[in-house]
């Protein structure tokens, strides 16, 4: 009998699983609660649009490019990424921006024109992140952190490249211009940190974007998450959709299958969940895996922080826009402090605009723009009642963009609607309603992240923004990268293409990891 492998969940992660645990040679099955693929990256269409869910920020694309290569197919026949020019637009509460290109003599530029002293300290700050780059990324991130050692053989590292400290912290070692800072150390909000208490080696999501640039995927985000639930169908693996898991089956230390709300049971050799760890750890396995210690784990555990997402279109288009624009408020610390320590929704905001019509206008009907706005806001810990709450602070939010940078916003809406934490929460399943799983702090990251291998079931492994290395679309498919050194290979492996194929593992990463 073929070795059977059960994933929980069709989120990045899952996908990237069930990809990689078919090339290996299991025979796999990918359960999904809602109603469509994707997890975070679900689409939503209302009134001929197309709005991305979740994800829309696309970096490091070869490790999509990857997972087709491993069966032998183009990623290029599957889905389109382009470039974006600028990866991002800051505009800053006193009226100035800056445009964060790839281009380091357009960078270098820009930062001359608004504080020539930190010219200099940009390049310095870049070399130190790409430094962190090559050990927190290149060397580290598919690497399984489940064994004290592997940590105690990365502290050395982390130390000389000064990941104690906050991203904040080191950005403004070299960088005196406060709106230089901001820019260059927004990017932990990406995946779920505070830039003034995240560790510094998330500094290296700025080098992957130096690296690699920021891209967008034609028809959206979706896209390619069509594109890899079309190559798992090709490969004879089947993806359901309205299959929540309800429960995981346990015999001794070992999963033995999982059953859905609709009672069916699946057996299964591996279990792989792309869910929330903390749900599966607190709702899925029996009462008696939950020892006394577990449960205080679990309770201690800081998630990040909620998201507000308004997603709505207009009659017209807005042609000045670029693609990404990130809408500094009057507060940057202070702000955060709120949304992060204090749990209060403030009256002032920092903004994410997604104008995704300005690549790919058939997002949109003829003439018209769609736009996504996210607010960073409270996780569900602050007792925010989003039902009377969100559509009021939905219209704070459109009054504010109609007076920065969409005028006439108002009396051009044509559609709109908003998710909460309460969505992430109730249809994401994510604890606290967080909006990328546990908060990325230094005691929360690598080994006392999440494990890929549960310490609990020999058998049962994660996936997705809770495990190592963490959240965003390049932290989440390399969780599934670190499958193929914790997974073993089946005993009996089905035929892909006529063949069992086996990834190789790479030594260096086998001799550092121990």
């Amino acid at each position: 009998m073929s070795e059977r492998a059960v994933v929980v969940g069709a989120g990045f992660g899952g996908l990237a699983a069930a990809i990689r645990l078919r090339a290996r040679g299991y025979d796999v099955t990918v359960l999904e609660g809602m109603d469509q693929p994707g997890g975070r990256a679900a689409v939503f269409r209302r009134d001929g649009f197309t709005f991305d869910a979740g994800p829309t920020v696309l970096t490091a694309p070869h490790l999509l490019h990857e997972l087709f290569s491993l069966v032998g197919r183009d990623s290029r026949d599957y889905f389109s990424l382009v470039p974006i020019d600028p990866f991002y637009r800051i505009e800053f509460a006193d009226g100035t921006h800056f445009d964060y290109v790839g281009d380091e003599k357009r960078l270098l530029e820009q930062i001359h024109e608004m504080s020539p002293r930190d010219v200099d300290g940009y390049r310095r700050l870049a070399a130190h992140a790409q430094r962190i780059f090559d050990v927190g990324f290149t060397r580290l991130s598919d690497i399984p952190f489940h064994r004290p050692g592997t940590m105690l053989r990365a502290i050395p590292h982390m130390l000389r490249l000064q990941n104690h400290r906050s991203v904040y912290a080191l950005v403004s070692r070299y960088i005196r211009d406060e709106r230089l800072r901001q820019a260059f150390s927004f990017e932990p909000l990406l995946v779920g940190g505070n830039p003034f208490e995240v560790t510094s080696i998330y500094l290296l999501i700025h080098w992957v974007e130096r690296k690699w640039g920021v891209h967008f995927a034609m028809g959206g985000t979706t896209s390619v998450v069509a594109g890899m639930v079309r190559l798992l169908d090709e490969l004879g693996v089947e993806v359901r959709t309205s299959s929540p898991v309800e429960r995981i089956a346990v015999t001794g230390r070992r999963a033995t299958g999982v059953r859905t709300e609709a009672g069916e049971t699946l057996r299964a050799d591996v279990v792989v969940a792309n869910a929330d760890p903390g749900q599966v750890y607190g709702k899925l396995l029996p009462d008696e895996t939950r020892t006394p210690a577990r449960r205080a784990m679990l309770a201690t555990r800081r998630y990040s922080m909620g998201l507000f997402v308004g997603y709505f279109g207009t009659r017209r288009t807005y042609p000045e826009l670029a693609h990404h624009t990130i809408l500094m408020g009057p507060r940057y610390k202070g702000l955060l402090h709120d949304i992060f320590t204090r749990k209060v929704l403030a009256d002032d905001f920092s903004l994410y605009l997604h104008a995704p019509t300005r690549t790919d206008p058939s997002l949109a009907p003829p003439g018209h723009e769609g736009f996504y706005v996210l607010s960073p806001v409270p996780n569900n810990r602050a007792g925010i009642d989003w039902d009377q709450e969100g559509p009021r602070y939905f219209e704070r939010i459109l009054d504010h963009l109609e007076a920065r940078v969409l005028p006439g916003l108002r009396e051009n809406l044509v559609t709109r609607f908003h998710v909460t934490p309460s969505y992430f929460e109730h249809t994401l399943r994510s604890t606290d309603g967080a909006g990328f799983g546990i908060e990325p702090r230094l005691t929360q990251s690598a080994y006392f992240r999440f494990h890929n291998r549960s310490p609990v079931l020999d058998n049962l492994y994660f996936v997705g923004a809770g495990t190592h290395p963490g959240a965003g679309v390049p932290g989440v498919l390399s969780t599934a990268k670190v499958l193929e050194r914790v997974v073993p290979s089946p005993a009996d492996p089905v035929a892909v293409r006529g063949q069992a194929i086996r990834v190789p593992m790479d030594e260096r990463v086998e001799a550092l990891a121990g």
